[in-house]
């Protein structure tokens, strides 16, 4: 599982937000079109994914998209 992967999937769950916005130092819940519905996208993308179960103390956990690829990573 490469960042670059997780990143391009995890900008894959947003409809309106362009993929430049998308690095890995981005705080996830500051974008525009961040809600609990795009939360719970990508907690079924890394399900689907990388077969790893996010729990929302999982995504508070994380600021960055960065720090929550090394979440599911610790969970591999």
């Amino acid at each position: 599982m490469e960042l670059k992967d997780f990143i391009e999937k995890f900008a894959e769950q947003f409809d309106d937000t362009d993929a430049s916005e998308f690095k890995g130092e981005t705080k996830f819940r500051e974008l525009d079109e961040w809600s609990s519905l795009i939360a719970l996208s990508i907690i079924a993308m890394v399900d689907e994914e990388y077969d790893v179960t996010l729990k929302g103390d999982d995504m508070r956990a994380a600021n960055t998209i960065e720090e929550l690829y090394q979440i599911v990573k610790g969970k591999l």
